[in-house]
């Protein structure tokens, strides 16, 4: 299995979009101030880190794919008897449909437009980029310092903090990037 499938399958699992994986947005901000600190950013970092890795041993790898997977597999078996019917299927995939589109209201009620960062895209490059030594996992270490490199290059004056003018520059960024509307939301600028 390559690295990307593994990644990617972490991601999916996990559910993990390259704003929570970072830190630095809205999430990390602890205290509602409008202004993450890096103490913040690597809290959110961190707390992440631990959601993800299931067994708790310090690394995300297939493992932790696989205890997520039996995990919703669980959520999808409501009657309990180690196969999933159609209907459980059906009802399970309309439940998710149902969660993203009240996803999908939320972000365009913030931003006024559906411009938003797709779910793998970019999170599936950082958690790949995270893997520093190449052995198809990521551990905490990689995973902080994956986290601490985002939080730098959003932190564009280096004061340690990202203030809503800072995360407006990124996501400008990420417009140019990827050919479309950065989301704006009304507390960030």
């Amino acid at each position: 299995m390559t690295k990307a499938k593994i990644m990617a399958g972490l991601l999916a699992v996990a559910g993990v979009s390259a704003g929570l994986y970072a830190a630095p947005g809205m999430k990390a901000d602890a205290d509602g101030n409008k202004i993450v600190t890096n103490a913040e950013a690597m809290a959110a970092a961190d707390a992440r880190f631990a959601k993800m890795d299931t067994n708790s041993d310090g690394v995300l790898n297939q493992v932790d794919k696989a205890a997520k997977i039996k995990l919703r597999f669980a959520e999808i078996d409501t009657d309990k008897n180690g196969a999933i019917s159609e209907a459980e299927f059906v009802a399970a995939h309309e439940a998710r449909a149902d969660k993203r589109e009240d996803r999908r209201e939320k972000r365009i009620g913030r931003s006024g437009s559906e411009g938003e960062m797709g779910r793998h895209g970019g999170g599936m490059r950082m958690m790949a980029m995270a893997d520093t030594n190449g052995d198809k996992a990521i551990s905490q270490s990689e995973f902080r310092a994956a986290a601490e490199a985002r939080f730098a290059r959003v932190d564009t004056n280096g004061d340690g903090t990202i203030s809503p003018e800072e995360r407006k520059i990124q996501r400008g960024k990420w417009g140019e990037r990827n050919g479309s509307s950065p989301p704006v939301t009304p507390d960030a600028g």
